[in-house]
């Protein structure tokens, strides 16, 4: 049984984020704010995240993707709960 703190996100990241190692920096801070989180690039150039865990992480995570710190450029994130 998920704990109620718990959330789950869908992120569609546009901008410069194919081959810029993007999905392996999303992978490695998911990891660091302890997330369940896949990222795979789409076919439009897009990178679509799915991050699962304690909601305090999963907004912080998404405030990452939204931060100058990412791989690339970032030109927008659409998010939406699952």
């Amino acid at each position: 049984m998920a704990d109620a703190s718990d959330a789950a996100v869908r992120a569609v990241v546009h901008g410069h984020v194919q081959g810029v190692g993007f999905r392996w920096a999303t992978a490695r801070r998911a990891a660091e704010l302890g997330l369940a989180c896949e990222a795979q690039n789409l076919p439009d150039g897009t990178v679509l995240v799915t991050a699962r865990g304690a909601a305090s992480a999963v907004d912080a995570l998404v405030a990452w993707l939204r931060s100058d710190r990412t791989p690339g450029r970032v030109t927008g994130v659409d998010v939406r709960p699952v």
